[in-house]
């Protein structure tokens, strides 16, 4: 097959580049599957149809952790240990965008330059543009078009600025936490109720003199997770020191999500909690897409500018306003 230099392809040429483990169209797949063109959202409805059959066969890991632990580091040395155990590797780095503009500074290749070279491995650094959990708006299907591309293991790695983690934990299999020794992380961790959905917590840059902190770190976070009620999985988190620039410990990560995956395959635990995610996707793309389609009326947008005018002047509560709008639209079906 020549080489494709379109932005925009047919649909059997992304088809054909993904069960051939071509990177640049799975890029591309990707890119379609973003956009916001109405002819783009329809063919990516289509292309991912199609490619389902040859999905659901890899490892979802989402990794998060505030900034500052060493998240792409972590990432950088993991992903080449799998790599050298003949694993595809594909990380869906989230970078954070701008409140003002949308941009994103999407470095993650430059912070990765090693793995990023990797010819077994692919990074696709995406703006978060302010979705909950740090998380892109598409995320989910640019891991099933990973999987159609082969890709062993998925890596989806948050912003971690303390949004609701729920939504990356609703798409992966595995919910890895990254902490750091001594900077007030453990009580914040805690505080935020991160750890209850964490399935493995690592406290990075266990070296030098950092390594003692490290372990009293780890004790304070096995203690920390007696407290907590044993998740639906039946799964017991562990908690481990890694030093992702020694690399050491690395294989110690590994064998900890490896672990929980015979665990929750053996107990059924995995392909239910994979269905109530593909449920929970299903529910709230149906609210996004209601919520989208009504306010695209003109006589809907026009009574939401006129309540959101009225909230600003203190007239009516914004629960009053809600209830206003929803009678607005009602009436209008109703009619």
């Amino acid at each position: 097959m020549k080489k494709i230099s379109r932005d925009r392809l047919k649909l059997e040429e992304y088809q054909y580049g993904l069960a051939h483990h071509d990177k640049i169209i799975l890029a591309k797949a990707i890119t379609l599957v973003e956009s916001k063109l109405s002819s783009d959202e329809q063919l990516a409805e289509v292309l991912i149809e199609s490619i389902l059959a040859h999905t659901g066969k890899s490892i979802r890991i989402g990794i998060t952790g505030s900034p500052g632990v060493g998240k792409s580091t972590f990432i950088e040395t993991f992903g080449k240990f799998l790599t050298q155990q003949n694993k595809r590797v594909a990380v869906l780095a989230i970078d954070p965008s701008s409140t003002v503009s949308q941009g994103s500074i999407l470095g993650d290749k430059t912070r990765m330059e090693e793995l990023a070279k990797d010819p077994l491995a692919f990074i696709r650094p995406t703006a978060s543009r302010n979705a909950l959990g740090g998380v892109a708006h598409k995320t989910r299907e640019a891991i099933l078009l990973c999987e159609a591309a082969g890709f062993d293991i998925i890596l989806v790695e948050t912003v971690g600025v303390g949004q609701s983690e729920t939504m990356v934990r609703g798409m992966v299999d595995f919910f890895l936490l990254l902490m750091l020794a001594g900077s007030g992380d453990e009580l914040q961790g805690i505080k935020k109720g991160i750890m209850e959905m964490a399935d493995g917590v690592v406290i990075t840059k266990a070296d030098g003199d950092n390594k003692k902190r490290a372990t009293e770190a780890q004790a304070h976070f096995l203690h920390a997770l007696h407290l907590f009620q044993l998740p639906d999985s039946g799964w017991s988190p562990q908690v481990l020191t890694a030093s992702a620039l020694q690399k050491e410990s690395i294989d110690e990560v590994w064998k900890m999500i490896t672990s929980f995956q015979v665990h929750a395959l053996q107990n059924g635990w995995l392909n239910e909690q994979r269905k109530k995610q593909d449920a929970a996707w299903f529910y709230e793309t149906i609210q996004n897409q209601a919520l989208s389609f009504l306010l695209s009326n003109p006589a809907i947008q026009e009574k939401k500018l006129q309540l959101e005018s009225a909230i600003a002047e203190k007239k009516i509560t914004p629960p009053y306003a809600s209830r206003q709008l929803m009678e607005e639209i009602l009436s209008r079906f109703k009619g």
